[in-house]
């Protein structure tokens, strides 16, 4: 069952001789429950990908439709309420909010839609990531691992749609990677949950089920 499509997306910045095309009439679908590494050079268009297949950014044309949906169709409110209930974000520096717990952090996109964490999801994710004695420590009193760990919770916690993992484990030495990726893994399998991971780590990206490489912003392997 196919969970997201992505239809002739460009992206492209400045105009005329300034004129930058970062992502190249790129197509390409992904099925539930794959885990898909798409990997490439710095300024090879991966991350410009991640980022207009999470809405965090609009193309210049191009659709992406995730899980039926045309997420450009929508305006910027409605955009904002989907991504927080059905992508869940992982970043290489965590994007944790210093104020809060590791607990209030991995609960912030149900505590912004006001709705009721379910205590056993929440107890197993918890459990998952090995973060039962770190709930009520902030982020600057954890690990690189831990708070990727935090991140990844966060982003499993409302079961959404798709997962996008941007260099999860760049930020991380290569026995706390190495932990990220098992994490990573095992919540593919276990939860059926669709990954899509950039990386520019291709002994990282094996672990996946499908490898899309990416250069001058177009897709050259799959």
């Amino acid at each position: 069952m196919e969970i997201l499509k992505v239809e002739n997306l460009t992206k492209t910045y400045g105009k005329g001789l300034n004129k930058v095309v970062a992502l190249d009439n790129v197509s390409f679908t992904v099925n539930k429950g794959e885990f898909v590494a798409i990997i490439g050079a710095s300024g090879s268009g991966k991350s410009t990908l991640m980022h207009l297949i999470g809405g965090v950014d609009k193309p210049t044309s191009g659709k992406v439709y995730i899980d039926g949906v045309d997420i450009y169709n929508m305006n910027s409110d409605a955009l904002c309420i989907f991504r927080r209930r059905q992508i869940g974000l992982i970043y290489q520096f965590y994007n944790l909010i210093p104020i809060l717990n590791v607990l209030e952090n991995i609960t912030l996109p149900s505590s912004l839609d006001n709705k009721e964490v379910s205590k056993e999801k929440l107890e197993e994710i918890i459990n998952l990531l090995g973060l039962e004695k770190r709930l009520k420590h902030l982020p600057n009193e954890l690990s690189g691992g831990e708070q990727q760990r935090t991140a990844i919770a966060r982003a499993l916690l409302n079961e959404p749609a798709l997962v996008l993992a941007d260099e999860p484990t760049g930020n991380l030495d290569s026995k706390a990677s190495l932990e990220i990726m098992e994490i990573l893994k095992t919540s593919n399998k276990k939860y059926k949950q669709t990954i899509i991971m950039i990386t520019h780590n291709l002994e990282l990206a094996k672990d996946a089920d499908r490898i899309i490489k990416i250069a001058d912003g177009k897709i050259i392997e799959e």
